[in-house]
């Protein structure tokens, strides 16, 4: 419907409550938020903000969620499997191939592959990683392992969706924006929602960043991690600060007269990422600047990583791309984000995408984000902001327990997609640590207990910010839609 036969719809109240204010309101509405008032994100669209204020107590604040576009594969990292070693070169039953799908796999002469990697018990609980894992392993009790992840999507981009969307489809806001349109941004200097990226790009891109049919002040901001943090933000060469004022004045008033006509959320939209441009000025080059860290944390985190000898020659990266020291600085980041009160974080590294030479592959990957990772959990927990930060480790799917053997690729060094089973790995937020949740069959095919589908993990990311995901709604062409689309179930024994 236009904007403007909207407004003329709403009743005579309504009507006299959001034109006679108008920008004033928006202004007002942003004020009562900061004091707790009204939700930030209802008050800059005018509408009902009880139906979207959260429904219980949060447990956590923020969120990063690492992604790991192109999808490990969980049966060389967390889910050891001695029998499919043992089953090595042996072919599946046709009752179980008959019913996969495959995006490469030729089923007829595919047969299945074992594990090169040796797996440990780690922590008091004795959860098991593989050898490329180490420095994950050390923060086992801390860590819920969810070896029962499954998708219906088997291949990348649609995959990546489901993950980030909810549902495999363009144009459908990513989960940080849902989340701060449900509960609005704590940061005033600082989008609420920041993208980091590493390796050589993920599938979806941008579009796994979106803010959809949301107002678009709720899409994930991309930063850059070195020189100018996000292009074009610094003023130009000459142009004093109080010249660029005058110019946000005259922009600001002209995107209100017409906002005043039409009553489109888009121009309030519009208004608020100006005016958040302009703050960002001094606010982002101190983020990125960390020679306030201690040598220690820059170590620690592996800030400075050479890339390996032979990082030209692995998937995970491209010719001059410096993918461990970029994602050490994006895990650093990652922190310094949510100490300023942004919530929701996305870090995107890419490919894991290993259909040949995955022993290798994933050793160049693992290495990647091993111990940046692990040191982004210990340094929160050190400082007393895991409790309020949940951190997600996770793909769009696994990979097969079968070996890779299209044509022209080297037979069974790799192996195809596979969305039937995998593993995720989350932390802090108020959810249990040192636990495995479900479980698969003996050769890492098939889920055998409890499983969990990608909204399941949604709805249990939104109840731990006190949103239910049943009424964070948002309505567009004539229907209300959410996150969990029409599925997600909360997953009450992940819970502390």
């Amino acid at each position: 419907m236009n904007p403007h036969h909207s407004h003329i719809a709403r009743t005579r109240r309504e009507f006299l409550t959001t034109s006679a204010s108008g920008l004033g309101g928006i202004a007002l509405g942003s004020m009562l938020s900061e004091d707790g008032v009204l939700n930030a994100a209802t008050a800059s669209q005018s509408e009902d903000f009880a139906s979207l204020r959260p429904n219980h107590a949060p447990k956590a604040k923020a969120c990063i969620f690492i992604f790991m576009a192109g999808a490990p594969s969980h049966i060389d990292l967390f889910d050891p499997k001695p029998k499919l070693n043992e089953l090595h070169g042996q072919k599946l039953p046709k009752s179980i191939l008959d019913k996969a799908r495959f995006a490469f796999i030729k089923p007829d002469s595919a047969v299945l592959m074992g594990s090169p990697r040796t797996f440990t018990k780690h922590g008091n609980c004795g959860m098991e990683f593989s050898d490329l894992l180490p420095n994950l392993g050390s923060c086992a009790d801390d860590l819920l392992m969810v070896r029962s992840m499954h998708s219906e999507e088997f291949n990348h981009h649609p995959g990546q969706l489901l993950m980030q969307c909810g549902v495999s489809r363009f144009g459908m806001p990513a989960t940080g924006s849902w989340i701060n349109y449900g509960l609005g941004s704590t940061s005033k200097n600082l989008p609420g929602y920041v993208v980091l990226t590493a390796g050589r790009g993920s599938s979806g891109g941008s579009s796994l960043w979106q803010s959809g049919f949301l107002p678009s002040n709720y899409s994930g901001v991309l930063f850059r991690n070195s020189g100018e943090p996000v292009l074009n933000l610094k003023n130009p060469n000459g142009l004093p600060s109080e010249l660029q004022r005058a110019g946000l004045n005259a922009l600001r008033d002209l995107n209100q007269r017409r906002y005043q006509e039409v009553h489109d959320p888009e121009i309030a939209s519009r208004i608020a990422n100006y005016e958040l441009a302009n703050r960002m000025q001094s606010a982002a080059p101190e983020l990125v600047d960390l020679s306030g860290e201690s040598q220690h944390t820059l170590d620690a985190y592996g800030v400075g990583r050479p890339e390996p000898k032979d990082a030209n020659k692995r998937r995970g990266t491209l010719p001059g791309l410096q993918t461990y020291d970029t994602f050490a600085k994006n895990c650093l980041l990652a922190r310094r984000l949510v100490e300023r009160g942004v919530r929701f974080i996305n870090i995107v590294h890419a490919s894991w995408d290993q259909h040949s030479e995955l022993n290798e592959n994933h050793a160049y990957n693992a290495g990647a984000v091993d111990q940046p990772v692990a040191a982004l959990i210990k340094d929160l927990k050190q400082r007393g902001m895991l409790d309020s930060t949940m951190v997600v480790w996770g793909a769009e799917f696994g990979r097969t327990p079968l070996g890779e053997n299209r044509q022209g690729r080297n037979a069974n060094t790799g192996r195809d997609h596979h969305p039937t089973a995998y593993t995720m790995l989350m932390a802090g937020g108020g959810l249990k640590g040192g636990q495995v949740h479900g479980k698969t069959d003996e050769i890492g095919w098939a889920i055998e207990d409890k499983p969990v589908h990608i909204n399941d993990l949604h709805a249990t990311l939104l109840h731990q910010f006190g949103l239910d995901h049943l009424k964070l709604t948002y309505r567009f062409q004539g229907r209300d839609f959410r996150l969990t689309d029409v599925g997600g179930n909360v997953m009450r024994d992940w819970i502390a």
